[in-house]
């Protein structure tokens, strides 16, 4: 088992401390980033009077990502599945001559 390391990780102004394995360390600080970045968009662009609206607004924007990114590639892989499908019995009518 992989020796797990500690982060921080500053979000909204407020620091979390996390134990995660070494591998996950990038893809966190490429998420801190990220997140810190929308917050900072909407905090800027529209009027917010609260921190928590502007962390919820965050969170509806990422969890619309996950979704969309979910639905394309159930779609797509149905999509390769038909075509693998098609080239498959190409091959077997092929095969039988």
């Amino acid at each position: 088992m992989a020796e797990k390391i500690r982060i921080r990780i500053a979000i909204a102004d407020r620091l979390y401390p996390l134990l995660i394995d070494p591998s996950q360390e990038e893809g966190m600080r490429k998420a801190q980033r990220k997140i810190n970045e929308m917050l900072k968009f909407y905090e800027e662009n529209y009027e917010v009077q609260d921190k928590q609206d502007v962390i919820a607004m965050c969170l509806i924007q990422l969890a619309t990502e996950f979704e969309m990114k979910d639905f394309i590639s159930h779609e797509e892989n149905s999509i390769l599945d038909e075509k693998l499908k098609t080239l498959n019995s190409l091959l077997d009518l092929h095969l039988k001559e």
